[in-house]
């Protein structure tokens, strides 16, 4: 396998301003060495984000960015606040440096007052949040990281990236019952919306370029928001404005496992200036896709909050239309999170024709998905996992649409893995790249749990690495599940968490209606005119 075949090499990134490619003496696009590892679900990430936190010292660096912050949010019982937990490490004399989404309005239903709540509260234990707004109109910084140094002990240095927000709802394990600490959902989602979300844990000399990500936004000169009605807020509040110094940044940590990563973002092209470390934005993100996409055959399997826009699902439309072998699975949100009139079909036309698109290229080689717990209850599906043919893995912050691959900031890690998967199949691509340990690993784990497979049954076993098998397993275990639905759900309820997902058929007005209305407000296109005008990237 040449890791140029899967990887954006250098200078395929589109933005030679950054200084991720540059950081290393050969100018590689990636590092090596690294141990990437996967946490399911919010409560195995939240445990271990706590423990690593409480343990930190006087002199360590505690770096994060988030969309959204709840300070109350407890990471692992009362007492584990995040407010406080990141509150005492500032106390004890950790560097504390935080970046949140400044937030649209909570009239619009975001997330303005809890942000600038953890923000005051690491303020006033000695660290250091500003509320950012540097995006375009609409948009969002939705990149979620930690990074952890210890000067003296880099063997403890990790990163934390992918979906999981640190906020209310995320704190939910592998029996999905929901956080006890709740946001408002659409109602079939209960009181208790049951969420399924990843996040990667990053060791190695990664994490040194994570923390390159997190000091390129810190240190852009640019006024937090352009808005004077929000900077006069600001001021009002008295909220910190200005960043101050980082310590120098430390070598990177050690190489220590057997995993490639390339860290992928998104920028948007911010209209009358851009960003200093991407003036034309980036777009790295989709580029990985792109090019990664052009060498499956066998499966590619997605976990994805949205799974819409045409001009996106495009890329994979015609992987499919070029290799009548390619499957694809997708497991998504069952219904949107909002239930509003207007909301909701915005939310739903994008999927509509985005799925159509799909199955006109692939027919009965793309099935969808969504999820239920065992009582019932709908899950919702926030991961952003996507893992070609058992080689290539993507986990991060975004999502298979517009907004994520051009108008949002999004953080994402593309992982290759050295150790090829001895399972058979050995090449379910046949193209002499191998499975890979990591990859096919991610998406055992996560289709074992859709499917009830840790336990006894027919697909409990490595059966599943067989992307045909695994194909045939969640059609046969939906299948059954949506049976014994239709039979009111007479007799044992069968295996599986797993519902074959029907797109409803929105009335000729609303479509008419919410078409323009999610091409301006839901997905929205930041790339320049020039890329737009080709649906390049």
């Amino acid at each position: 396998m040449t890791y140029t075949d899967w990887l954006l090499a250098t200078g395929e990134r589109g933005n030679t301003a950054t200084r991720l490619d540059r950081r290393r003496p050969q100018g590689q696009a990636w590092s090596d060495g690294n141990q990437a590892r996967p946490l399911v679900h919010g409560a195995t990430y939240f445990a271990e984000l706590l423990e690593a936190v409480n343990a930190m010292r006087a002199g360590d660096l505690l770096l994060f960015t988030d969309w959204r912050g709840d300070p109350d949010e407890r990471l692992d019982g009362p007492g584990t606040e995040i407010g406080g937990v990141l509150g005492r490490a500032a106390e004890r004399g950790v560097i504390v440096k935080g970046l949140l989404w400044r937030s649209h309005l909570d009239s619009l239903h975001f997330s303005e007052e809890e942000n600038r709540h953890l923000g005051e509260e690491i303020e006033e234990a000695g660290g250091e949040c500003l509320l950012d707004m540097r995006v375009r109109p609409g948009g969002s910084h939705h990149q979620k990281m930690v990074v952890l140094r210890h000067p003296g002990r880099p063997e403890l240095d990790v990163a934390y990236i992918g979906g999981i927000d640190l906020c209310h709802n995320r704190n939910d394990d592998a029996h999905h019952r929901g956080d006890r600490q709740p946001a408002p959902m659409a109602p079939e989602y209960g009181p208790h919306p049951p969420w399924h979300d990843v996040q990667l844990a990053l060791r190695g000399p990664v994490v040194g370029d994570v923390e390159a990500v997190f000091r390129e936004r810190w240190e852009d000169p640019a006024p937090l928001s352009r808005s004077p009605l929000t900077r006069l807020r600001a001021r009002l509040h008295r909220e910190d404005e200005d960043a101050g110094g980082l310590p120098p940044q430390a070598p990177d940590p050690a190489p220590c496992g057997t995993h490639t990563v390339q860290v992928l973002r998104t920028y948007p092209n911010r209209l009358f200036g851009g960003y200093p470390f991407a003036p034309d934005g980036e777009r790295s993100i989709a580029r990985g896709y792109l090019k990664a996409l052009r060498r499956a055959r066998s499966l590619i399997y997605l976990e994805d909050q949205y799974l819409w826009s045409p001009r996106v699902i495009d890329c994979f439309a015609r992987a499919l239309r070029r290799n009548p072998g390619l499957r694809l699975i997708a497991v998504i949100p069952p219904v949107p999170e909002q239930n509003g009139r207007l909301s909701r079909p915005m939310n739903l036309i994008g999927r509509i024709t985005a799925l159509d698109e799909l199955r006109r290229a692939g027919g009965d080689r793309v099935a969808v998905y969504g999820l239920e717990n065992h009582g019932g209850t709908l899950v919702y599906v926030h991961a952003k996992v996507c893992v070609i043919d058992d080689v290539w893995a993507s986990v991060g912050s975004d999502n298979i649409n517009l907004r994520s691959w051009t108008h949002d900031s999004e953080l994402s890690c593309a992982v290759l893995d050295r150790a090829e998967d001895p399972r058979p199949p050995r090449d379910p691509a046949g193209l002499g790249d191998g499975a890979r340990t990591f990859a096919r690993d991610l998406r055992l784990e996560l289709m074992r749990e859709h499917l009830d497979a840790q336990n006894a049954g027919p697909w409990s076993q490595d059966v599943l690495c067989d992307p045909e098998v695994a194909f045939r397993a969640f059609e046969e275990t939906a299948a059954a599940l949506d049976a014994w639905h239709d039979g009111d759900r007479r007799g044992p309820r069968p295996p599986g968490r797993l519902r074959r997902y029907a797109p409803p058929e929105l009335p000729r007005v609303q479509q008419i209606l919410a078409t323009p209305l999610h091409h301006i407000l839901v997905d929205p296109d930041g790339r320049p005119f020039r890329l737009r005008r080709r649906n390049a990237f």
